[in-house]
Parts: C-alpha cells; structure tokens; sequence
C-alpha cells in the first residue's frame, strides 16, 4: 500500500481550501504549491499580526478570495465554478477560550459553515475527495488514560468543542443522506487531530505562540496549565495525513466502480503522535527553553475556564488503512518549531522569499524522512504510533 505523498498525483490537480489564511491553511497552500497543484482558497483576512500568510506571500501564489463561510451563496458558487479534484475544509473558529467569549459565533461558523460546504457539493459533477477537518477535542473527554477512538461517543465541554461535534454530525449526516449512492462520485471524510505547533502560528491563547511572542520580547513564558496533558505533533504531520487521505480517495473515485474499494476510506480518521508525544504542557515548555534560553512563569488561577486536562487519540485506524503514522518525534517537533520561530526572528518581516525558503526546507525534511521510513520495513510498524 503507497503511503507517501506523491507529487504525480497532485500535479495540477484543482484544489479547493476553506481557511488557507490560517495556521495550517497556509502551511497546506504552500505544501500543495510543492506539489503543483492549482489552489482556490476561500477565508476570512488574516486575524493576527503577523501572518503566516502573509509571510509566505500566498496571497500572490494561489487564487484568492476573502470571504465568510457563513456566505451560503458565495460558497456554492466558488465550487461550482471551480469544480475541485479535492477539498479541505478547514475555515473554523478554532480557539477553546475565545469559544466562550463568542459562542454563538463559533456554532455558526463550525456547524453551518460545514453545513454549507456540503451543500455545496452537490453541485459538482467530477469526482471530488472531500476531506472536512474537526478536531480531538470532539470526543467525549472522561479525562482517561485511554486513547480515543473514531467509534468513541462525541461530546464536547465547551461550545468550541460541541461545536466542532456537530460538525461531525452533519458529515456524518450529509454523506449517508445525500452522497452514499450519489450519481456523481463524491467522497467525505473527517479527520481529527489537535494539539498542532510549528513556525508561523501566531494565535492568542496558545501556548507556543505566547512562548515565542515572551521569548522574542525577552520576557518569562506564562503557563496557564503547566500539568495538562496533550498529544504534540507538528502540523506536517496530520497534513500529511490529509493529503494521504485525499490521495486515497480520490484513486478509488476514478476506479471503475466494479473494482472500487472505498471501504474503511469514508468516515473519521485520527492523526495525532506516538503516546510517547503525549507530554504536559510542562514538558513542553522546558523543551522550548532547552532550544532557546528563557524562563517561564506559572500563571494556573483557580477560576479559569474549564480546559481538558487529558487527551489522548489512537491512530491505528490511519495506519492501516493509509499506512501513516507519526515522522517526527517529541524532541523533533519540538526543535523544528523552535528553529522556525527564532530564525524566522533575525529575518525581515516583509522577506517573502525568506520566510518561503525557511518553510519548505522544513517540508522537504519532513518528505524525505517520510520518504526514508517508507523505505525501512521494519520501522513501519504499528507499534511505533502505540
């Protein structure tokens, strides 16, 4: 079973991304762009300052458009006219603790706005491979030990969490109503990852951004939650998982349907690191500081808003169906994501081509350790992602 990423595939295939001036957004556009794939983005502008959109210089790479996903009509008529090979949906208001500040907002956004991207779908007339990006902290979190699997119950403490649960309820419900039998062969599938650092995430209230932001300023890191637990990955690694994924599908949707083998393809996936990666935030942080010198400060109050303290996700699923798992390690990610921010720190901030060549260097590494574990049999086995 291939379980790279191919640039034979992705070679001027038409993709549409919901959310390309994000976080991952932009490190999928700029990935995608690698690849040579035709890029149609739909997002709202840039909410931080910096961007890394706007590092990247995407705006110039890609066909561009600003825009509310809540904007029914003109979604619709962006797909439609475009008529995508793929698409990644990943426009959300993705923040536990703005969540709380703008519920209401973040229901529409992560619900509907899903909603409408479905819808949207019908439109199409070409095979398409959907991939809808939600989030680990779906499940319904007992705060155990165990690793959740894609079959756990859905829940969510927060209404960013409940929300991003509905939104796998309407995929869930879109795909069984309206395009498991459908004429036009359109693939849907969920994937779920969290806890994602690298370079260029400039968030508020998330713990690499405000690490890098006191570092850079010369100031101690402040630490809400030093003991809770999560499972760190950097962001190639579910994006890997998504483009593995979006291959996948997309293979099968142009097989003739005699010889099509879809099963296991459509559904939800998790993409999250070996358990060995799932560390306190303590833990992370002194990783941080082990790469760049620094203190931090232990900011825990008694009435903050509810946070999980555990999570954990099970992978296997994406292992043998896809043959993923996680390329980097904890001590890795940790040192690529520091790396980026503090060379990213001596640039210029309008040196596009910097900022590009930094980032890709970083994508190209991370191929070709794909690439090298591919290559080594006895490396490829599920007990590494246990």
């Amino acid at each position: 079973m291939e379980s790279m990423v191919k640039s034979s595939f992705w070679l001027d295939k038409k993709v549409f991304i919901t959310g390309h001036t994000g976080f991952k957004g932009s490190w999928l556009s700029l990935w995608l762009l690698q690849l040579g794939a035709k890029i149609k983005g739909l997002s709202l502008e840039p909410n931080t300052h910096p961007a890394l959109f706007e590092q990247l210089g995407l705006a110039e790479q890609l066909s561009h458009h600003i825009g509310d996903i809540r904007d029914r009509e003109l979604v619709s008529r962006l797909i439609h006219q475009w008529q995508p090979d793929v698409i990644f949906h990943l426009a959300a208001q993705p923040l536990v603790r703005r969540s709380y500040l703008e519920s209401v907002e973040t229901w529409n956004i992560n619900v509907m706005g899903t909603v409408y991207v479905l819808e949207a779908l019908k439109s199409l007339t070409t095979p398409c491979a959907s991939i809808f990006i939600t989030t680990d902290k779906c499940y319904d979190n007992r705060e155990w030990l165990y690793g959740y699997r894609e079959n756990d119950p859905l829940g969510g403490y927060d209404p960013y969490s409940s929300s991003k649960a509905g939104a796998e309820l309407a995929i869930a419900s879109w795909r069984n109503s309206f395009f498991k039998n459908s004429q036009t062969p359109i693939g849907i599938a969920s994937v779920r990852a969290g806890n994602v650092i690298g370079g260029g995430d400039w968030a508020e209230n998330r713990i690499v951004p405000d690490a890098m932001r006191a570092l850079m300023a010369k100031q101690a890191i402040p630490v809400r939650n030093p003991q809770a637990t999560r499972p760190w990955q950097h962001v190639l690694e579910p994006l890997g998982g998504y483009l593995l994924l979006a291959q996948r599908i997309y293979e099968q949707l142009m097989t003739p349907y005699w010889q099509q083998d879809l099963r296991g393809l459509y559904g939800a996936f998790n993409f999250g690191p070996s358990l060995r990666s799932n560390r306190t935030v303590r833990d992370l942080v002194e990783g941080i500081l082990s790469h760049w010198s620094g203190t931090w400060l232990n900011q825990c109050v008694s009435n903050a808003v509810h946070e999980a303290k555990l999570l954990n996700l099970v992978t296997d699923k994406a292992f043998h169906t896809l043959r993923w798992q996680p390329i980097w390690d904890f001590e890795e990610t940790v040192q690529k994501t520091v790396t980026w921010y503090y060379q990213a720190s001596q640039m210029a901030i309008a040196d596009k081509q910097e900022f590009r060549a930094l980032t890709q260097k970083q994508i190209e590494q991370y191929q070709n350790d794909a690439h090298q574990l591919t290559n080594s049999p006895e490396k490829l086995t599920f007990q590494e992602v246990q």
